[in-house]
């Protein structure tokens, strides 16, 4: 039996991973901070022969991260899929003249990330094998009008994976960026639902067999692929007219 710990999983994405997961038999750390919520999902988990264990966590607390990493190692006995999935959307607050909103959001989308994964290191490092896994975004390929917070700190996630990637290789450790573009779940709100939206358990399942596959940066689903190269293209003045529209 292997062993998965997903933070963010009582909803969205990371509760699709943790449901596919149960398929196949993990056992599964569920952690996020509405610990009701979770038990619901643990009880999903069980009913598609998973195995759960539960965790309180708030990812921006460093300190309950490595206790909860522990606990989570002991109580499974041993780690194989590290998977930080929490984080938070939002706009930047921009006009506010406070910074705490934007922070908050750099905060748990970045140091959320290096908060999960890093108390697993070692582990993985001293059996030399495993998958430590982001979820980034496509906005991490473009800028995103009053969202210079989400997608600065979807940025910064994806290259810190890409700058761990040539180390952790060494040890057999897959070190994967998933960029999901619209997926429906209650973080995508607005506008934003207009746009076309993959189901979160397709997405879940597609993502198990790119990190079980080992891939490095991964953009779902693929006609985000052309989106972003016709951005990166595109001029800058007809970029802004056309974010504008949108």
């Amino acid at each position: 039996m292997k062993n998965v710990f997903i933070t963010g999983a009582s909803s969205g994405i990371g509760k699709a991973l943790a449901l596919a997961y149960a398929k196949q038999g993990f056992t599964i750390g569920l952690t996020a901070r509405r610990e009701e919520i979770l038990h619901e999902v643990a009880l999903a988990v069980k009913e598609l022969g998973g195995t759960p264990l539960v965790y309180q966590l708030d990812v921006q607390d460093a300190q309950k991260c490595k206790s909860v990493a522990e606990q989570f190692m002991e109580d499974a006995g041993g780690i194989d899929i590290a998977i930080a999935n929490a984080g938070i959307g939002g706009d930047d607050g921009l006009f506010s003249g406070d910074s705490n909103q934007i922070n908050t959001i750099l905060n748990t989308n970045i140091l959320g990330v290096t908060n999960t994964l890093m108390p697993f290191i070692p582990m993985l490092k001293a059996q030399k094998s495993g998958a430590v896994v982001c979820i980034s975004s496509v906005a991490s390929f473009m800028p995103v009008p009053f969202h210079g917070g989400y997608a600065g700190s979807k940025i910064a996630i994806r290259m810190i994976f890409d700058s761990w990637r040539s180390t952790l290789e060494k040890y057999n450790i897959k070190t994967v960026s998933i960029c999901p573009g619209f997926i429906d779940t209650p973080l995508v709100t607005g506008a934003a639902r207009r746009f076309p939206m993959k189901s979160a358990n397709d997405a879940a399942d597609r993502f198990l067999e790119v990190i079980d596959a080992g891939y490095t940066t991964y953009i779902y689903p693929w006609p985000y692929r052309i989106f972003i190269w016709f951005v990166r293209i595109t001029p800058g003045k007809f970029y802004k007219w056309m974010i504008k529209k949108m």
